[in-house]
């Protein structure tokens, strides 16, 4: 709650620990990074129309971000953190420094780089006079299908009804979605908002997902900034992270099934499995521009994979996913 006006930019969402020593990792990363800033240029001309190209390279740059910003860096530290609470002494091996978390979330995007090029993409125009805000963790991952209708559930990458959202720019703001799910209405790339409750929506996100700072580009937001931080902060989860714990309850030939329990009440000469569920922050609002789409569709198998894409299903035809129709929410 303190409001720090012309700070610095640089090391704001960042480390100079984030590509190693070796630098190998950053030259890999420029191409990307390089064509950033132009992009981001020709978006903000007047007539512009979003070209195939650019939206390609705005999703890479969106993963990137989601991946590496030192606040994505530190839930992965105290996620193996929190396990090893559970764990014991025998997890020390696996304890996790910063600079290592920012190493496999780099080894992962070069693993599944691929993973949201389905997404559809579409650029928001801000005709308010409300800017939009960015924040220490810009790249929000959130999904109104599950939010809403299949509560309680995590999603991940390959989620059926998958929502990303970046700031570009305080009038331009990049949304993919799940085009099997939802539609937004747009021309040429582009959806416009004239709705300061839009805007109000989307920067829920910001304050949502933040670790700790929110960035805005005119300091007469102060109070604004203040004021909606108290109005959201309830829905802000107190933890991005919960711990199941189950034992070995019977044998079955070759399947075994287990049991959730409480660690402490547990028998820890049991063999056990650990599961970590990520806890999504539900805006109490949405935008009118991400509308449900008419007859949308996930694919399922039942088991604890969920609804996925139809991208990830058909990737994995033994596993008996089945295309099921998404119902209207409200």
């Amino acid at each position: 709650m303190k409001f720090i006006k012309s700070a610095p930019i640089n090391h704001q969402c960042s480390k100079n620990y984030f590509y190693g020593e070796d630098l190998v990792l950053e030259k890999a990363l420029q191409p990307i990074e390089n064509k950033y800033a132009p992009i981001i240029t020709n978006i903000s001309k007047k007539g512009y129309k979003l070209k195939n190209e650019h939206q390609f390279l705005l999703k890479k740059f969106w993963l990137l971000q989601y991946l590496r910003t030192e606040a994505a860096s530190i839930r992965s530290v105290e996620m193996i953190e929190e396990m090893g609470e559970v764990i014991g002494e025998k997890a020390r091996e696996f304890r996790l420094r910063l600079a290592d978390a920012v190493q496999n979330a780099m080894s992962l995007f070069a693993e599944k780089n691929e993973i949201i090029d389905d997404l559809k993409v579409c650029l928001l125009r801000n005709k308010t006079d409300l800017d939009f805000v960015t924040s220490d963790d810009p790249s929000v991952l959130t999904n109104k299908l599950f939010l809403i209708k299949r509560k309680g559930e995590s999603f991940g990458l390959n989620s059926a009804g998958n929502l990303i959202l970046l700031p570009l720019t305080p009038k331009i703001l990049l949304i993919g979605y799940d085009k099997h799910v939802y539609s937004v209405p747009q021309k040429d790339g582009w959806s416009t908002i004239n709705n300061k409750t839009d805007i109000e929506a989307l920067n829920q996100h910001q304050f949502l997902n933040c670790r700790a700072n929110i960035y805005v580009h005119n300091s007469s937001c102060s109070d604004y900034i203040a004021n909606y931080y108290e109005y959201v902060k309830q829905n802000r989860p107190k933890t991005r992270l919960k711990i199941h714990y189950a034992v070995l309850n019977k044998k079955d030939g070759s399947s075994k099934e287990y049991i959730v329990v409480d660690r402490k009440e547990s028998d820890n000469n049991k063999e056990a499995l650990i599961h970590y569920q990520t806890i999504s922050a539900k805006p109490s609002k949405w935008p009118k521009q991400i509308r449900w789409r008419l007859n949308g569709f996930a694919y399922s198998n039942g088991t604890g994979a969920g609804l996925i894409r139809q991208k990830e299903a058909v990737t994995m035809p033994n596993k008996g996913f089945r295309k099921i129709k998404i119902r209207k929410q409200s």
